[in-house]
């Protein structure tokens, strides 16, 4: 913590010229807060301790005292005026009281009640309420610092009530009126409050808005607390009743306004960034989104870190400055800043109404207000806003204006979504800069004469960096400090040594040695889970997750990623997810070559088991009535994620997806055969019910490479057999046909018949997708034939059997038949409790009935079955039911609610990379309607 002015309220702080003096333990801190609110008294060790400790003083509590008030008399020594020295009865800070802000703002308000001008009094107490800045004591936490924090904010309140008193009394009725407005809202059981908007109403000519807020403050009060107003309350009402005169103002408001101070025009942009290049696209890009005058324009400039991101929002700010000539505002959010949590947005708006010239005593407490009085102040008026590193959506969004005049420019490692939807912003997803631009920067950096005079060199660099502006600064400043060295020595050994070449003893321009001086503030534990980490498999890695592969508890395991990320080797782009920029990735995959082999082996397999076992969970979940396989018991130091329902394990999945496959791919490489095919396994339903045909055939095909060291026959089966069905999906029939059969071979040959009826169901599925319906039908029946007659034990692939043979005989105009098979099913499925089976028989069944004339009666299966999908999560059979749904209706006459339900299913189709039932749909939406499912 910085100490500065020896403010109090919001943080510490001394103030001795230009020099800062570090304080940087909390429990010191608190210690300092101690003396200073109670400045120039002494205070003793005992109340000392339990205010920076309260209940929880450690053992050898007072010596650590007396190393803290060691170190604070050394900080404060350089300062003038400030010292702390042992007194009889404890330790006193001798300062002067005007020095303190907490004592400035209580004499300032004594000075103010004891002003006889209410004019001159408000003025005073808006000084005291200058003071402020933020929440007292902000980051920490004891009983007393608790304590004290709440008489202040109570004193604060008292003081804003106080100024509106006296502005009331000066004439100032309708200054204070927007703001009362909020207040009232904020505190509506407020009497005093009430009073006070009572009076700035009728002051503005607003008796009726004034009588009815009374009645609604009376019969709230009434309704919550069972009490009427207090006699003052009463007594204002019944003087606005009778426009008594004694409301009127009696301090007469001068006979002359004061002259009008200009509000200045905040020029608020940091420096422009030099040796900006390239990006031409971008820049064209971003001036035209601020030419589009339509709405307040918001640009998201988005990219990893170290790609440019500030660097071309300032470039861009300071070329087109003169199209904002009412002002550019700019604040860092602090996103993924490595010193703390991203900026709270009521913050950076309070900095913003500063920036506007807007007196403290003016601004609003509430929030809402604040955005509402910021938008009011640039209505009309041309201003840039650059929101610099924003974390996320909620932190941009009250931030935002509401006139079109304005714009936006947004930098974030997020693509932001939300604005994207809920404020038309524009994304610009920033790449690399191209090898030409990443040529000229280092040119613009070393001159023309170095770079041509080494090209392979230059191009041996600009391969290194891969185009990110950040790396190629460093290299830049690197040769730029060192001009003895060659460009191709820097290169080689960049080449040679990775990350290490660029370790050149200057912080400033030394990415190693930031990142070293992280690593080395670790301890051993911290560090072994660093390097470990950069083997996660996957962009990200949440909590569970990263217990497992570093070994730690996950208690422990929090700890160790909350100190990584305060030392920016990692980043939490989202609550409980963690990422690593690609060159700490590098880093840190340095550091776990030197961890002994056994150590990340078995990490490995710790973070493969818990992905496989917790997957098979949220399978089983998803799909309870699954033939399961054999996994085994999770290995010493895998815990699996629980996940209690089945919103629990679609999330789960929706949030991992991309880290099963890359588990899929490590267990691969690292030579662990059966985690390939047991994790494509649990990704099967996922995979169907969300639509990812290319995922599923990749991880199925992997598995297939994998099985040639796998002895396990059920593993064979299941991968030709997931496999064949993956290819039918993809319209492979060829290949899904060898697959199935070889599937079927393996499992005749195996005797297995459970396996035999589920292959006959998947090559009745691939008949269909052939286009062969005669060969599905017989398929079908063939399965149904071997569900009955060998697998007893499992009534619900029974009513999967039925509803297959039912659909394939609906498709051959059997509608009889067809209607007797799904019935059946239906009937096994619910006596069963299987919702997903239950909405795929109704969905037959709809079919049937449309067939068969009776549309109202399929309206009716169809909502019945869409409800049971979405619950599942089966977006695949949701498109198949919409589409079905659009067919009733067109037959119907309900073209316009035809049309909705087609194009709902395009939409799903297309999410899902269905492009054939994308074509079809499209096709029905453009021409006659049809009554058959192609």
């Amino acid at each position: 913590m910085v100490v500065g002015e020896l403010r109090v309220l919001g943080t510490v702080q001394a103030r001795a010229g230009a020099r800062r003096v570090e304080v940087g333990h909390a429990r010191q801190q608190c210690v300092l807060v101690a003396l200073v609110v109670d400045a120039n008294q002494a205070v003793g060790a005992d109340q000392l301790l339990d205010r920076a400790w309260g209940e929880r003083v450690p053992a050898k509590g007072r010596e650590t005292l007396y190393a803290y008030l060691s170190r604070l008399r050394r900080a404060l020594s350089e300062l003038r005026d400030v010292t702390i020295v042992r007194r009889s009865g404890g330790w006193e800070l001798q300062v002067d009281p005007d020095a303190v802000d907490l004592h400035r703002f209580g004499r300032l308000l004594a000075q103010a009640r004891s002003t006889p001008d209410p004019a001159a009094g408000a003025a005073v107490v808006e000084q005291a309420l200058a003071l402020w800045r933020g929440e007292p004591f902000t980051g920490l936490d004891t009983p007393w610092i608790n304590s004290v924090r709440e008489s202040l904010e109570q004193r604060r309140r008292a003081a804003e009530l106080d100024h509106t008193d006296l502005a009331l009394r000066a004439g100032r009725h309708t200054d204070v009126l927007p703001v009362l407005t909020a207040r009232a809202r904020e505190h509506p059981l407020d009497e005093r409050v009430a009073a006070q908007y009572l009076v700035a109403l009728y002051r503005c000519g607003r008796q009726a808005d004034a009588l009815t807020h009374y009645h609604a403050v009376r019969t709230r009060l009434a309704e919550e607390l069972g009490a009427d107003p207090g006699p003052e309350l009463r007594a204002l009402h019944e003087g606005i009743l009778t426009a008594d005169a004694a409301l009127t103002v009696t301090e007469p408001a001068p006979t002359e306004p004061a002259p009008a101070v200009p509000r200045p025009v905040p020029r608020q942009l940091p420096a422009a960034p030099p040796h900006f290049t390239g990006r031409a696209i971008e820049l064209a890009t971003l001036t035209t989104a601020a030419g589009d005058a339509s709405t307040a324009v918001v640009s998201i400039i988005a990219g990893p870190g170290g790609i440019g991101k500030t660097w071309l929002a300032l470039h861009w700010a300071h070329r087109d400055a003169h199209r904002f000539p009412d002002g550019q505002l700019f604040v860092d959010l602090r996103g993924f800043s490595p010193d703390g949590p991203p900026l709270d947005p009521a913050v950076a708006m309070r900095g913003f109404l500063d920036a506007l010239g807007v007196e403290p005593g003016r601004v609003p407490v509430d929030a809402h207000a604040q955005a509402a009085l910021f938008r009011s102040l640039v209505a009309d008026k041309r201003v840039l806003l650059v929101l610099d590193n924003a974390a996320d959506t909620a932190q941009v969004a009250p931030l935002l204006p509401g006139a079109a005049s304005c714009a936006v420019l947004v930098t974030s490692r997020n693509r932001l979504p939300g604005l994207v939807t809920g404020h038309g912003a524009r994304l610009l997803a920033l790449p690399a800069l191209d090898r030409a631009e990443a040529r000229r920067l280092l040119t613009a950096r070393l001159g023309a004469a170095r770079v041509e005079a080494e090209p392979a060199a230059v191009a041996d660099l600009v391969r290194s960096c891969g185009g990110f502006p950040l790396a190629l600064s460093i290299i830049a400043g690197r040769a730029h400090s060192h001009p003895h060295l060659s460009l191709a020595a820097i290169a080689a050994e960049l080449r040679d040594s990775g990350l290490d070449a660029l370790d050149d003893g200057d912080p400033a321009a030394s990415l190693p040695a930031v990142l070293s001086w992280s690593h080395r503030a670790l301890t051993a534990d911290q560090a072994t889970a660093f390097a470990l980490l950069s083997a996660a498999p996957g962009p990200d890695i949440g909590l569970p997750a990263a217990a497992c592969l570093t070994g730690l508890s996950p208690n422990d395991t929090k700890t160790v990623l909350r100190v990584l990320e305060q030392a920016s080797l990692i980043v939490q782009d989202t609550p409980g997810r963690y990422r690593m920029h690609d060159l700490v990735r590098a880093l840190a995959a340095a550091l776990a070559a030197d961890l002994p082999g056994e150590a990340r082996q078995a990490a490995s397999r710790r973070v493969l088991d818990f992905y496989t076992h917790t997957a098979h969970a949220a399978d089983r979940l998803l799909y309870p009535h699954r033939l399961p396989v054999p996994l085994g018991t999770p290995g010493p130091g895998v815990r699996p994620h629980p996940l209690p329902d089945v919103p629990a394990a679609l999330a789960w999945f929706d949030t991992e997806h991309a880290n099963l496959l890359a588990a899929l791919h490590t267990a691969a490489g690292d030579g662990h055969h059966d985690a390939v095919w047991r994790i494509a396994w649990t990704l099967n339903t996922f995979h169907t019910r969300r639509g990812r045909l290319r995922d599923e055939l990749a991880g199925w095909q992997a598995a297939l490479d994998a099985a040639t060291d796998l002895t396990d026959p059920t593993a064979h089966i299941a991968i030709h057999r997931h496999l064949g069905l993956a290819h039918a999906e993809v319209e492979r029939h060829a290949e899904a046909a060898e697959h199935l059969h070889r599937a079927l071979d393996l499992a005749e040959r195996h005797h297995d018949v459970v396996h035999q009826g589920h292959i006959r169901f998947d090559l009745a599925w691939a008949s269909e997708r052939r286009g062969d319906l005669r060969e599905a039908l017989e398929h079908s029946r063939r399965a149904l034939d071997l569900v009955v007659a060998h697998d007893e034990d499992h009534p619900v692939w029974r009513a999967d059997a039925l509803n297959q043979v039912g659909w394939h005989t609906a498709r051959l105009g059997d509608h009889e038949t067809a209607r007797a098979h799904c019935q059946a099913a239906l009937a096994l499925h619910r006596r069963h409790g299987n919702s997903t089976g239950e909405a795929h028989a109704l969905a037959n069944l709809g079919y049937v009935d449309n067939l068969a004339g009776e549309h109202e009666r399929a309206l009716d299966r169809c909502r019945q079955a869409l409800t049971l999908l979405r619950n599942a999560g089966d977006a695949y059979y949701e498109a198949v039911v919409r589409d079905l749904m659009g067919h009733a209706c067109a037959a119907l006459g309900r073209h316009a609610e035809a049309r909705a339900a087609w194009r709902e299913a395009r939409e799903l189709y297309r999410q899902q990379g269905r492009h054939d039932d994308v074509e079809r749909v499209r096709r029905q939406l453009d021409g006659p309607t049809s009554l058959v499912i192609g």
